[in-house]
């Protein structure tokens, strides 16, 4: 039987991990990812969690311990943000290339100067092309859900990649909210203990781990990993509808579509301003005006195929970005976005909010949604606005 309790993002992140059950779990605390540290740290010691809680001095450290654990056939846990991520990189980007299907929430803030620690998502946006999967939610029910998917998408023998479940920092990290706790037996069910079969480090069968390769056999490599991001797509719709038909509750894979059966006009968005952007949504539907909202869960495989099935028949596009692409000075989703659809001649509009922990209110998406239905009738004069600047 689940059962209802009011917890901030951090503590839902932490129960997921408990119910997912690690054997190994190594973080270091930072800003706004300390206290799931420090909840996950105590449901070890109540014995509510069997797992070996590692306490390493550094985010370097913490990641380094986990390959080495996962490499052995444990599943494992951890968490960071902003600059301990920074800190992380060089372990970083070697875990997905190895394979290991460690799962990592980020807890996404921007960048540290001029002096920030509040919320954003250029943290978890620089580092998307590391080789992880990717998953960016909008609230905590949902922190919760994604981290025990994450392990049975990552774990999947045709993926066997690690995952990021990517939430925004306070705005989820540090809210409360009513979340349902599913029935530990049932997640037991859903996902079973972890039984690695491409690496596994044992003295009786000893076999070398990333070994110094001549560049053809490098390059084999790089194509199958290629390939696993792509074969994650399937295994991210199915794993989510097995989800929902066990607990209830889904999320559409890849993307969740709101309103968009009959939608003219469309707002694409990640993480916690989906909330917002469905409510306007259907204020604006009580007007008169046909509009949808997609939201992309999953930026790392990119949902190409699943966004050119929902957007194809809208008249316009409207992104809500809360991060920032400095080679293209727009957003990073309305980079990502506009090559896909870049063959449906659709006009596609960027606004860029939500920086350094500032809101993104109902106005804002209001505004971008009056501005969307503008350009579907008019060239727009300008394709990028900074919420809150305008």
């Amino acid at each position: 039987m689940e059962e209802i309790v009011v917890v901030d993002g951090n503590k839902a992140a932490a129960l997921g991990a408990m119910l997912s059950r690690p054997m190994m779990v190594a973080a270091y605390p930072i800003t706004p990812q300390t206290p799931l540290v420090e909840y996950i740290s105590q449901i070890i010691a109540d014995g509510l969690l069997d797992a070996d809680l590692v306490e390493v001095e550094s985010e370097h450290s913490a990641l380094s311990v986990l390959q080495g654990a996962s490499l052995a056939g444990g599943r494992v846990f951890t968490g960071t943000s902003g600059q301990g991520l920074a800190f992380m990189f060089e372990p970083y980007i070697r875990t997905a290339p190895l394979r290991l299907p460690i799962v990592m929430v980020i807890v996404t803030r921007d960048g540290i100067s001029p002096q920030c620690v509040w919320g954003g998502q250029q943290d978890a946006i620089t580092v998307r092309d590391g080789g992880w999967i990717q998953i960016y939610v909008e609230n905590n029910q949902e922190i919760l859900d994604s981290i025990i998917m994450a392990y049975k998408i990552g774990e999947d023998p045709e993926v066997l990649l690690p995952v990021n479940v990517c939430y925004d920092g306070f705005y989820l990290s540090h809210m409360s909210e009513a979340i349902r706790v599913p029935d530990r037996s049932l997640v037991d069910q859903f996902l079973p203990p972890y039984r690695p079969t491409h690496a596994k480090l044992d003295p009786e069968v000893p076999m070398a781990v990333d070994p110094l390769t001549p560049g053809l056999l490098f390059t084999r490599y790089r194509q199958g990993h290629l390939e696993a991001q792509e074969k994650a797509k399937e295994v991210i719709d199915r794993v989510d509808e097995e989800f929902g038909q066990m607990f209830g509750r889904s999320y559409g894979g890849l993307i969740e579509n709101y309103r968009m059966e009959d939608a003219e006009f469309a707002l694409v968005a990640m993480g916690s301003p989906c909330g917002t952007g469905k409510v306007i949504v259907d204020r604006m539907r009580e007007g008169g005006i046909r509009a949808g909202l997609v939201k992309v869960r999953s930026l790392r495989p990119f949902p190409r195929e699943r966004l050119m099935d929902s957007l194809t028949h809208v008249k316009s596009i409207g992104v809500i970005d809360k991060n920032v692409c400095f080679g293209w000075g727009t957003g990073i989703l309305y980079v990502e976005l506009s090559a896909a659809l870049k063959d449906l001649n659709i006009p596609i509009l960027d606004f860029i909010g939500g920086l350094g922990g500032s809101d993104i209110t109902f106005n804002h998406f209001e505004f971008a949604i009056h501005q969307t239905v503008r350009a579907a009738k008019e060239e727009p004069s300008q394709k990028v606005y900074w919420l809150g600047l305008e």
